[in-house]
């Protein structure tokens, strides 16, 4: 092997003659002096690298290609310590029979030079590198630079700056030793065969903490202008099921007639029917209002996250399906009832309030289990959403028995009660039932529990909807359904739809992504029979990040979890940040994971040209060392959980408490752009323009 490594120069040398028939010279070198100080010039070797080439870093083992260096002539200036180049990609090369590291694309490298008196002077070199493609290797080339600088009468004399913390110039660091160096190339990448070199000892994990930093916005929060009208559109929808269900349907003639038959005159009749729907629209969004004021936004994020009442939700569910299934019928206290009957029977105005309000108490056995879900779905946004989502649930229900009592000729369109009414019960049953593992999921996930796993939901899933399907087959029955006669056209399109979901289901076993379900499904690394579905891993940091073995990042992106560990190997890589503040029980976070970061481009550059830190807000089993304790400067609050203090991050200098929440920082904790949420965040090519954007300002700033 010794002598094989003697003869490599020669080799490389024919190989690259038979190989090629012309002269190649895949990288081009610029060089220019940027004046940093009165006495202090940055000097920049940039190098173009052609496509399919890769330029080998300045830390290379002993025995493998020549690495790429730079030496310096002596002048009347002094190096301030070592030539800094960028984060290098890393491979196992099976030529060399080891882990090399290169540079691809375009290239700088950066050295600072302290100038000792007020000459103007001409600093000189040569760097000297090695270029390889996919099928062979050029000869090691050297170029000669040289740098124009001018001093000032106050550099004369002056001590040398301390030196910076990457390699000596001219001198290639040995990058693969055993034992307590800490500069180690990785092993190789699962996928991609990739890694970049981490050096572990030298974080300067102290210069990113959190509970040190000031509580001031980074930024000037401007006002947006968020759309509320698919949450006031989906509530409405519910509205109208709401309507057709045994409680509330067979109200509507009933109450239309009482409007129309009113003794003064139609037009009185007419205006009491608008009074009537006006009230119940009010009566819903006071019971939104009160919830929202009762809970607040961060009692809300709380409710949606907390695995007790996320448990609690879970046995709520249950219990409305139960009901739905006809187990036992849903009642307010009869007292309630009963009082407000009495009061609509006083005529008047006031008394077509209390009718209203008798309608929502009677019918709450069919619309309590619709109301709850729309509250609590709701509960998990700002403290205006349950207002909202209560809006648009009456609008729904209020609205017929105005329409009605404008247009009775309308009313003979409507079909007649009957066993169907029941169907449309119990098929919500199903529904409440499969919803009901959703809370359930978020308690799982969040304490870690390990019993709810991706492919047992889905497996739960395709036998709730396979019974759905049956039942309307009429193949199964409850006790206040009517025998299936015969199955009509509307019937039939809901088997199909009902079977057509199953199957769509059924490759979720073994490992397909579903999108169509993103956020209602645990993620995917919960999956434990997972064949279709390879995640292709990113750069490999050498490095496990804090509190990996607990917190999984999708995708095959190796992300950190700890705001300061991210951001101090971000500042070493010379990479630009993403801060992801997610959540466990997140809805919207996994169908941002599954629909947008799952673009190419997206995930390319999540992969490569980013650092991922992804701040948990609801990660609750983690408690804090004693040393990183604090108090929030926000709230005053004690800080000892990690979800506390990232929520504490976000709230403190992003002045927000939703998740998904992105934001995009340079090495200095300086916003590179403006941060994004949900809204932003779901569409693709936002995703990717708001990561572009982040990049190119970062490069820009680095030059």
């Amino acid at each position: 092997m010794g002598k094989l490594k003697l003869f490599l120069p020669l080799i490389l040398l024919l190989q690259s003659f038979v190989a090629f028939s012309q002269i190649h010279d895949p990288v081009k070198w610029q060089f220019n002096a940027r004046k940093k100080s009165a006495c202090v010039y940055e000097l920049v070797f940039h190098a173009k690298v052609d496509k399919t080439w890769h330029l080998y870093s300045q830390n290379i083992p002993e025995g493998g290609p020549v690495a790429t260096s730079f030496n310096f002539n002596e002048g009347e200036y002094k190096l301030i310590g070592k030539v800094k180049e960028p984060a290098a990609h890393a491979f196992y090369d099976s030529t060399f029979s080891m882990k090399l590291s290169y540079h691809e694309g375009e290239v700088y490298f950066t050295q600072e030079v302290q100038l000792i008196n007020d000459k103007k002077i001409t600093i000189t070199g040569e760097v000297e590198y090695m270029c390889c493609d996919d099928h062979q290797c050029l000869p090691p080339d050297v170029k000669k630079f040289s740098f124009e600088v001018s001093g000032s009468k106050d550099c004369a004399g002056m001590k040398m700056i301390k030196a910076s913390t990457v390699g000596l110039p001219g001198k290639p660091e040995k990058a693969i030793k055993q034992g307590k160096d800490s500069t180690k190339v990785c092993c190789e990448s699962q996928a991609q065969g990739s890694s970049t070199i981490v050096n572990t000892a030298g974080l300067n994990i102290k210069k990113y903490r959190f509970s040190e930093k000031p509580c001031a916005s980074k930024f000037i929060n401007e006002q947006k202008e968020e759309s509320y009208w698919l949450l006031f559109l989906l509530a409405f929808g519910i509205g109208i099921f709401a309507l057709i269900t045994p409680c509330m349907f067979p109200m509507i003639p009933m109450t239309v007639t009482f409007f129309m038959n009113d003794a003064e005159s139609k037009r009185k009749g007419r205006l009491k029917a608008l009074f009537f729907g006006f009230s119940i629209i009010f009566i819903f969004c006071l019971i939104g209002t009160v919830f929202s004021q009762v809970f607040g936004s961060e009692a809300a994020n709380l409710l949606a996250t907390h695995w007790i009442p996320n448990l609690i939700f879970f046995i709520i569910f249950i219990i409305f399906a139960a009901s739905f299934f006809g187990l036992f019928e849903l009642t307010l206290p009869s007292s309630w009832v009963t009082k407000s009957d009495s009061k609509a029977d006083k005529g008047g105005f006031i008394g077509v309030f209390f009718m209203a309000l008798t309608t929502v108490l009677v019918s709450f056995s069919c619309t309590g289990p619709f109301v709850g879900t729309i509250l609590v779905e709701s509960s998990k946004g700002e403290f205006i959403h349950p207002l909202i989502g209560m809006l648009g649930f009456s609008t729904a229900v209020a609205l017929p028995f105005t329409l009605f009592a404008f247009f009775p000729s309308w009313m003979r369109s409507l079909p007649k009660s009957g066993g169907w009414l029941n169907s449309v019960k119990v098929v919500f049953g199903f529904i409440e039932l499969a919803l009901a593992l959703k809370f359930l999921s978020v308690a799982d996930l969040t304490e870690h529990w390990g019993i709810l796993d991706r492919d047992i939901y889905i497996g739960l899933w395709i036998v709730i909807f396979t019974l759905m399907g049956c039942y309307l087959l009429g193949w199964i029955k409850f006790s206040h359904d009517s025998e299936v006669k015969h199955i009509g056209v509307p019937r039939l399109g809901f088997i199909i739809a009902t079977f057509g979901f199953v199957i769509y289901l059924l490759p979720g076993l073994i490992g397909a992504p579903l999108k169509f379900l993103s956020g209602f499904l645990p993620p995917m690394s919960t999956h434990d029979f997972n064949i279709l579905q390879k995640e292709e891993r990113s750069v490999d940091w050498n490095i496990k990040p804090k509190y990996s073995d607990i917190l999984h990042a999708p995708l095959g992106i190796n992300a950190f979890f700890e705001y300061e560990e991210g951001m101090a190997v971000a500042e070493q890589l010379g990479k630009p940040v993403l801060l992801d503040f997610t959540g466990l029980g997140c809805t919207n976070c996994r169908k941002v994971e599954d629909n947008v970061w799952t673009d190419p481009e997206v995930l390319k550059m999540l992969k490569e040209e980013y650092v991922v830190i992804s701040l948990y807000v609801d990660e609750r089993t983690i408690e804090l060392a004693s040393y990183e304790r604090y108090t929030s400067k926000v709230d005053g609050k004690d800080i000892h959980t990690l979800a506390q203090k990232n929520a504490d991050i976000e709230k403190c200098w992003f002045n927000s408490n939703s998740q998904p929440f992105y934001v995009l920082m340079n090495n200095e904790e300086q916003l590179l752009n403006n941060p994004i949420d949900y809204n932003t965040a779901k569409s693709p090519e936002e995703f990717l323009k708001f990561l572009k954007e982040g990049k190119v300002k970062y490069d820009l700033n680095r030059k």
